[in-house]
Order: structure tokens, then sequence, then C-alpha cells
């Protein structure tokens, strides 16, 4: 992997690169938990093409699954990219990326600026 990691708002990002493994199933996500306890970051930035297409299809439950797995591991993560493809298609899927924005844990995101721009403003309300 050519990870790296950053400091944004006083939190450690772990960055994955676009290529490699896809998250396909929920298993897939310890990896990933793992690397980030590993570096002792506490969000994980994935890349969207590294997210397999059913984590947007919600009926497959393979979101609810690795985002139980990241709560319960207390990592946080991040989608980068453009999820427009996926919401046009799903009415569900926007309610639930509207929701989870709103939260503190799991966040769908443009690019790295705006996910720096996010987390910066939430740490400056909490």
């Amino acid at each position: 992997m050519n990870e790296r990691i950053s400091l944004v708002a006083g939190q450690r990002v772990l960055w994955l690169p676009e290529l490699g493994d896809t998250i396909a199933r929920e298993s897939h996500a310890n990896d990933l938990i793992g690397e980030a306890w590993n570096q002792q970051a506490s969000w994980v930035a994935l890349p969207i093409a590294r997210v397999h297409e059913d984590f947007f299809r919600l009926e497959t439950k393979l979101a609810g699954a690795v985002l139980q797995k990241f709560v319960n591991y207390g990592i946080k993560l991040a989608l980068i990219g453009d999820i427009a493809p996926w919401l046009e298609r799903s009415q569900a899927l926007r309610d639930f990326a509207r929701e989870t924005n709103q939260g503190g844990t799991f966040w769908f995101v443009e690019d790295e600026a705006a996910f720096d721009r996010k987390l910066n403003a939430t740490t400056v309300r909490t």
C-alpha cells in the first residue's frame, strides 16, 4: 500500500491510494481497521474507486455491515470521490448520505480538500 498519514484538525488520517483491494465484503473492512490501528489513525480516507458498487446499493446491507465494523472499533471512515451516479439512482442512498454527513463517524466527501474543510469545521463546533 502507498498509504499516507496526515494530521487534520488534530486527528490522524490514514489516506489510502486509489489502487488496491476493493471493499466488497464486510470482512474486507478488517484490513483497513487493522492498518488504521497500526498507524494510530482516527480516520480512514478511502477513495470510492476502492468500494464495490454493492456498497452503494443499500439493499445489499454491505454499507451497514462495513460501517458497523468501523464504529465497533472506534475508527471513522470517509469515502472520497463523486457518488453522484449512485445518488441519482437511489433516494434511500441520498437520504443515507445526507444523514451520515451530518454525523461525525462516516462521511461522503468529494475530495481531500472537502474532507479537510469538513473535519476542521466539525472540530471547531465541538
